[in-house]
């Protein structure tokens, strides 16, 4: 039987999206008759990005709940009957043979629903610090891929299994590439280079230390590799030199991780997942802005296995310039630190997600 049905569900940031896509295309790969629907929240990204990656998506009425009293906050328990009716409607219509959920709000009931009607559940956990909306759902996964080992603290041992986390391309044989990535960016070789990523609409405190830092990274004679995002470029753009390059998006990742010799970033998973297979030194500067502070926790589990260096935005004023120059001063660490974070790569990890849901069709 080839013809099976998969309904895949994670949004609201790129974070979630981006591994349920990388699942259904490995999934599409495998069974190419098989047939997909995606469910997100209306009016988030998921809407646009999942028809672009060439999948249907339905939406359900549901948000999150705002830290403060709001009108919003009233309507939830609306939302949730709306999206819990909806979704089982969904369910009856498509007979899906599993539902993959890969965190964000819209997966809460459609995964609900599926599971009290008897439909196998898998779960995707990307951080190292588990969502809300899959800590409501574990109970009733038949298995929990994760990509960080601790995990038993959120989820029943029994169903975890570690498989890293889906990344967006092969960067197994990045090295090869340095100088036609030097190339392409208008870069020599002559100076080393240092990636700075704040992710595609930006990082405005990243924004402001490598702005006041440019005089620094000149005396150090680097190349600096800006992606400022696209909501900054305008303000930054007017930095753009023969050593500074400020672009407010990176279409060529693999280019530019090649060209890189330190990486500045913020700890995203989907980022740690790739700095890993990547192999450079990184300084990790977590974004505090985001639920239970989880890409300070990313960050963290790769700081205690000394695979990187990570500096809070509070730390920043007080610590980069030492901390930097330490780093580009010894060579040693440059290597410890690379190989170190290397040994946590997890490169098949959307083929082993893909392995466990293949398991519940049998």
């Amino acid at each position: 039987m080839d013809n099976y049905r998969f309904i895949l569900s994670g949004g609201g940031t790129g974070g979630h999206i981006y591994p349920a896509v990388a699942i259904a295309n490995e999934l599409k790969k495998r069974h190419p008759n098989a047939q997909f629907l995606f469910v997100g929240a209306k009016d988030k990204m998921e809407m646009e990005k999942v028809p672009q990656a060439g999948y249907e998506i339905k939406g359900l009425w549901i948000s999150g709940i705002q830290r403060k009293l709001t009108l919003k906050n009233l309507m939830f328990p609306f939302k949730v009957i709306s999206s819990l009716m909806e979704a089982r409607k969904i369910l009856k219509q498509f007979k899906p043979h599993v539902a993959i959920g890969t965190g964000g709000f819209a997966s809460g009931p459609l995964l609900k629903m599926a599971a009290s009607s008897g439909i196998p559940c898998v779960l995707q956990e990307q951080n190292s610090f588990a969502g809300i909306t899959n800590k409501l759902l574990a109970g009733k996964a038949e298995k929990i891929c994760v990509a960080y080992d601790g995990m038993e603290k959120f989820f029943p041992k029994e169903k975890i299994v570690k498989t890293g986390n889906p990344i967006r391309m092969n960067l197994e044989d990045i090295q090869v590439n340095k100088k036609e990535a030097l190339e392409f960016f208008g870069l020599n070789g002559s100076k080393k280079t240092v990636l700075v990523l704040g992710g595609s609409l930006g990082a405005r405190r990243i924004n402001q230390l490598i702005e006041k830092e440019l005089d620094f990274f000149e005396k150090m004679g680097l190349h600096v590799l800006w992606q400022c995002g696209k909501l900054y470029h305008e303000e930054y753009k007017k930095y753009d030199s023969g050593s500074v390059k400020v672009l407010a998006f990176i279409n060529k990742m693999d280019l530019a991780y090649a060209a890189a010799d330190i990486i500045i970033s913020r700890a995203g998973a989907g980022s740690v997942s790739e700095l890993c297979l990547v192999g450079k030194p990184v300084v990790f500067i977590p974004s505090p802005n985001v639920a239970e502070d989880h890409q300070t926790k990313n960050a963290q589990a790769l700081v205690s296995e000394n695979a990187a260096l990570m500096l809070r935005e509070s730390e920043l004023d007080g610590h980069f310039e030492d901390m930097f120059a330490q780093l580009m001063g010894s060579k040693e660490r440059q290597l410890e630190l690379a190989q170190n974070i290397k040994k946590l790569a997890m490169p098949k990890a959307t083929e082993h997600i893909v392995d466990e849901i293949e398991k519940l069709l049998k």
